[in-house]
């Protein structure tokens, strides 16, 4: 059987003392979705999940949107004023 990757939010909500059931009951995010967030690396969150699930470990939604976008950076600003391909 091949072992489950966390996604970064998977990886964020381990480090809390909360299960995914109880993480589901108290957001309202199905149990099911929860997993799915956890461990499918093509399931986005969306903004209403990621703040409903601030609520549900008692942090700032602007924690779980920095560990999940940590390595997100801005273009160089040298290329900020270059026109792209799809422009």
């Amino acid at each position: 059987m091949e072992k489950e990757t966390l996604t970064l939010l998977g990886l964020y909500l381990s480090r809390k003392p909360l299960s995914q059931a109880k993480l589901a009951r108290r957001t309202g995010i199905s149990k099911d979705r929860i997993s799915k967030l956890h461990v499918d690396i093509k399931s986005r969150p969306t903004a209403e999940e990621i703040y409903l699930i601030a609520l549900a470990v008692d942090v700032p939604y602007t924690e779980i949107m920095d560990f999940l976008c940590k390595d997100l950076k801005l273009r160089p600003e040298d290329e900020w004023d270059k026109k792209s391909k799809k422009d």
